[in-house]
């Protein structure tokens, strides 16, 4: 993540198809914390850049609303994983 925080570390990766490895990674990944890794990691690389003077994410301010939104997302998210991974392991056993 601290990688592609700035706007030539993301250009680095994108450059070395980190997309793709990623992409793959993250359909056969079961650990939550990886994948939710993954997923953020795949989103800042196929998202636009930034605008100008925002190159650098981690020295933009994010309002604590939009901060408590987006944890609550990732956690929305992370919980249907979780549930989609129990069906289709019922569906196995």
């Amino acid at each position: 993540e601290q990688l592609a925080a700035t706007k030539a570390g993301r250009r680095h990766l994108r450059s070395r198809g980190s997309y793709l490895v990623l992409r793959e990674l993250h359909s056969w990944e079961r650990q939550p914390e990886v994948l939710s890794a993954c997923r953020k990691l795949i989103q800042v690389l196929i998202g636009d850049e930034p605008e100008e003077g925002m190159e650098n994410l981690l020295e933009v301010t994010i309002p604590e609303e939009l901060e408590q939104r987006l944890r609550d997302r990732d956690a929305h998210e992370e919980e249907e994983e979780q549930e989609e991974r129990r069906k289709e392991g019922a569906g196995t056993a």
